[in-house]
């Protein structure tokens, strides 16, 4: 082997021990006896999961970034948030902070891409984290409730946007979106033969899933894309 091609060789290798330590960091912990279990209860998921291969719930890890992106993604499709989300991010100098949205005035947000109300939203948030009125350092402690409670309270963030915090921040094991388009169709098209599908009948077929009701969700969202959404 010559000495490139062993310091090549080399590089592979850190690459891949440091792709293998990321895994291991970011992978919730229960990842994989919710597939095992989900695989073992519902027949639908038992095929999903394997068909779907490797892949988990990533979370960025920073709260204001993942209600902020809520915010942004609210009625428009996957596509059209990133680029609004891609100007937010040039507007705010690359990195979006409380402080950094409550510098750009009005009409810099609006040139980004954003409706006159989620410019009222995204800075109402940053607000509430500027000014210390959360209890982000306690919500890791606080049930799943009593944070949708707490979120629900600040504009422009109702249950699902507070679901999506829990989900994709939280990384909670037991969520349940009702008001996700996505599980709803999902649901229709893998439970229903794409019938509609109401609130009690996906109630009944999320009973099967409980404890880990998010994986089960984040597999639904699979079956209609395969490129995972993160906020």
């Amino acid at each position: 082997m010559t000495a490139a091609k062993e310091i090549n060789s080399e590089k592979a290798a850190k690459a891949d021990a440091a792709s293998e330590a990321l895994v291991k960091v970011i992978a919730p912990d229960y990842w994989e006896q919710a597939c095992k279990e989900l695989m073992k209860q519902d027949r639908i998921l038992n095929k999903i999961i394997p068909k779907i291969g490797a892949g988990f719930l990533v979370t960025r890890g920073d709260s204001f970034n993942t209600l902020a992106r809520s915010i942004v993604g609210q009625q428009i499709s996957v596509a059209a948030a990133q680029s609004v989300w891609n100007k937010v991010l040039v507007a705010s100098k690359k990195k979006v902070t409380p402080k950094n949205i409550l510098a750009l005035s009005v009409e810099e947000l609006r040139a980004a891409g954003l409706s006159g109300r989620k410019v009222e939203y995204i800075r109402d948030l940053a607000d509430h984290f500027d000014s210390g009125r959360l209890h982000a350092n306690q919500w890791k402690d606080m049930d799943d409730e009593s944070v949708i409670k707490e979120l629900s309270a600040i504009r422009g963030i109702g249950r699902w946007t507070a679901e999506m915090f829990l989900i994709f921040n939280m990384v909670r094991p037991n969520i349940l979106p009702l008001d996700d388009v996505g599980l709803i169709k999902a649901m229709s098209l893998n439970y229903f033969s794409g019938e509609p599908v109401s609130r009690h009948e996906a109630r009944e077929v999320a009973a099967n899933w409980a404890p880990w009701r998010t994986v089960a969700t984040w597999y639904m969202w699979r079956s209609l894309d395969p490129i995972p959404v993160e906020y």
